[in-house]
C-alpha cells in the first residue's frame, strides 16, 4: 500500500481512536514488554537525564574524532553510574542519556548518581581530555554537563511501526527532568525537583558536616513556577 496522504490520514485516525490497555509495572519495561498496538505500562519512577553541554563548541573547534571520543566518554561514565546506583538506561539522544530508577530509595539513588556524574566530568573527563587532546588545551575548553531529576507516575507507550519503534515516556517526571538537564548555571550541575528533594534520605541531603548540599531555586515549566533544588556538591564514586 502506498504511503500517501490518504494512507497517513487513516493511520492517524486509527491511532487517535486507540483505547490503551494499561497495566501497572513492577520493573522498568523494555520495548518488547509493551504491545505496539495498544499497550502501556504505568510506573512510579525517578527519571534522570544527563546532558553534555557545549557539544556544538566541541564540534566547531575540535576534530570530529575528538568530539566523538568526549561524547562517548561522557555517555560511558554516565551509563555505568546509572547502572551502579540501580537505575536502567532506556534512551540515548545524541549526547544525552536517560536513566530510570524505581524502588523505595529511587530519589536518593538518582541524586547520588547525578552528583557522581558531576565528579566524573570534572575530575576524570575534563582532566584526561586536557591531557590527551591539543584542541581542548589550546581552546581552553571546559567540559561541562547538566543533570536533571524528577519523580512521579509515568506511562511507557510503544511508538513507531513494526521493526522501527521504541518506548516513549508520558508524564511530568520524564519531561521535567529533561528540561532541568538543559540548565547551564555553573557551578550548579545537578538539579532535582521538590518532589525528589522531599524524599531524599539524610545522606543524600546533607554532607559530612551536617550542611545541606542543596540550594532552593525557582524554575519556569509549562507556564508554572516550580520549586527546584540545585547542588554543586559532587560525590566521588
Amino acid at each position: 500500500m502506498p504511503v500517501n496522504d490518504a494512507f497517513l490520514k487513516d493511520r492517524v485516525d486509527a491511532l487517535f481512536d486507540t483505547n490503551f490497555n494499561s497495566r501497572d509495572g513492577r520493573v522498568v519495561p523494555e520495548s518488547t514488554d509493551v504491545a505496539l498496538r495498544d499497550g502501556t505500562v504505568k510506573i512510579e519512577a525517578a527519571f534522570l537525564y544527563a546532558d553534555l553541554a557545549g557539544s556544538a563548541t566541541l564540534s566547531k573547534v575540535c576534530p570530529w574524532s575528538t568530539t566523538a571520543k568526549i561524547i562517548r566518554a561522557f555517555l560511558d561514565c554516565a551509563t555505568r553510574l546509572i547502572i551502579k546506583h540501580g537505575g536502567v538506561v532506556r534512551s540515548f539522544d545524541g549526547d544525552r542519556v536517560m536513566g530510570i530508577f524505581i524502588g523505595d530509595s529511587k530519589n536518593s539513588a538518582a541524586s547520588n548518581c547525578g552528583r557522581e556524574i558531576h565528579w566524573a566530568v570534572r575530575n576524570i573527563i575534563q582532566l584526561q581530555a586536557a591531557k590527551k587532546f591539543q584542541s581542548i588545551r589550546n581552546n581552553g575548553i571546559q567540559i561541562r554537563h547538566g543533570v536533571g531529576i524528577d519523580v512521579g507516575e509515568v506511562h511507557a507507550v510503544r511508538s513507531g511501526i513494526r521493526d522501527n519503534n521504541d518506548l516513549i515516556w508520558i508524564g511530568k517526571a520524564a519531561s521535567f527532568s529533561a528540561k532541568l538537564s538543559d540548565i547551564r548555571d555553573a557551578p550548579y550541575h545537578t538539579y532535582i525537583s521538590s518532589r525528589c528533594y522531599n524524599k531524599l534520605n539524610e545522606a543524600a541531603k546533607f554532607d559530612g558536616k551536617g550542611e545541606n548540599m542543596w540550594l532552593k531555586a525557582s524554575f519556569s515549566f509549562a507556564g508554572d513556577t516550580e520549586t527546584v533544588y540545585k547542588s554543586n556538591h559532587w560525590k566521588k564514586p
